[in-house]
């Protein structure tokens, strides 16, 4: 994460980035994401005073960001750089305003993203401008002149004492690693452009999650036990409790299962709409347990993709928190970053939530 104002010659304050403008925004970038390119860079600088424009160069000056975001009491945040530099900032700034941090009980700043990720799940969440043309640069500007159409209340979920938007143990973590094998030894030339975003994801899935799984297990004993905190609500196909709620501590699943994954907002990534319920209610999470083969996925992976699909094989949850257990090490991702395997993980919605800038004005 990088934390240090921009003064490179190049990128002085034009006259246009007036600092008494109102609200005080500041926009952070990740120098290493691919789209973060001198031509943005440059743009920002022309529309953001200098010192409210920082540029990420190590993972190291994560914490004086945010330090230096909260002791000048900036209301409203934008990163540049995808859900992984968005998430490690929001929960840098979590940390630092949490009961052991240096600004204990301070206010966390608003949180708007732009579009220069890879994925971009949470920019689509948000409805954020994609890069054509000045989009990004108009997400700003309204920002700094107060035009906000509203704000997305938005719950994360607790990893391994991390927050995140999603994570999964199984399919969805060979998903990604086999993207990222896809883009890094198929992605270049002249197929770079078709291997990269949806195409390589879906490419993936077609041509190596697919056909490893139809020679290999893909289902695995698991269990699945709801937390201590509160009832748990199994969904229908139009996201609505059926049956009776599950109790505190009670088991929720016990079979074979190819995947077991939870999320706070609906997409993955590339407009992957995995968790269609996730907003449903507040204050939970979205568990979703798959018991389908490699072949309907691929039959109905646009459905899927859509969020439209609900076979009597995808099993959905609204909880507070639950355990997986596999009987056997699964590919686990958090946050669409590779995380290793996994045969236990404990999830759970993150006592506090964040408030997103929504170009939609949506105000769920």
């Amino acid at each position: 994460m990088l934390v240090q104002p921009l003064r490179s010659p190049d990128l002085r304050r034009s006259a246009s980035a007036d600092v008494s403008a109102e609200p005080k925004v500041a926009v952070l970038l990740n120098a290493n994401a691919r789209k973060v390119d001198a031509r943005v860079v440059k743009s920002l600088s022309h529309v953001v005073p200098e010192q409210d424009l920082f540029l990420s160069r190590s993972p190291l000056d994560g914490r004086r960001i945010a330090q230096t975001v909260l002791e000048r009491g900036y209301p409203l945040v934008f990163t540049g750089g995808g859900d992984g530099t968005f998430m490690g900032f929001v929960n840098e700034v979590l940390q630092q305003v949490g009961p052991r941090g240096r600004f204990a009980g301070q206010q966390a700043p608003r949180f708007g993203i732009l579009k220069l990720g890879t994925g971009n799940g949470i920019a689509a969440h948000v409805n954020a401008s994609g890069t054509r043309g000045d989009g990004i640069l108009n997400d700003v500007l309204r920002a700094r002149t107060g035009e906000i159409p509203g704000f997305r209340p938005m719950d994360l979920l607790m990893v391994d004492g991390q927050r995140a938007p999603f994570a999964g143990l199984g399919v969805d973590g060979k998903v990604l690693n086999d993207y990222i094998w896809v883009k890094e030894n198929l992605g270049k030339g002249l197929l770079k452009s078709v291997l990269s975003g949806s195409g390589g994801y879906f490419s993936a899935v077609a041509c190596k999650t697919v056909p490893h799984y139809l020679t290999n297990s893909t289902w695995v004993e698991c269990e699945v036990v709801n937390g201590q905190t509160s009832e748990a609500y199994k969904l229908g196909a139009d996201g609505q409790p059926v049956g009776e709620p599950v109790a505190p501590g009670e088991l929720l699943f016990r079979g074979k299962l190819m995947m077991a994954a939870a999320g706070t907002m609906p997409f993955y990534g590339y407009g992957f709409r995995m968790f269609p319920f996730a907003c449903g209610r507040r204050g939970f999470m979205q568990l979703r347990l798959g018991q389908v083969t490699p072949t309907q996925v691929l039959a109905h992976l646009p459905r899927l993709w859509n969020g439209r699909w609900f076979p009597e094989g995808l099993h959905d949850f609204h909880v507070r928190d639950a355990t997986i257990r596999f009987a056997r090490p699964m590919p686990f991702q958090v946050g669409g970053d590779a995380a290793g395997y996994r045969d236990q993980v404990d999830l759970s919605v993150a006592p506090d939530s964040i408030e997103l800038v929504d170009f939609n004005g949506s105000l769920n």
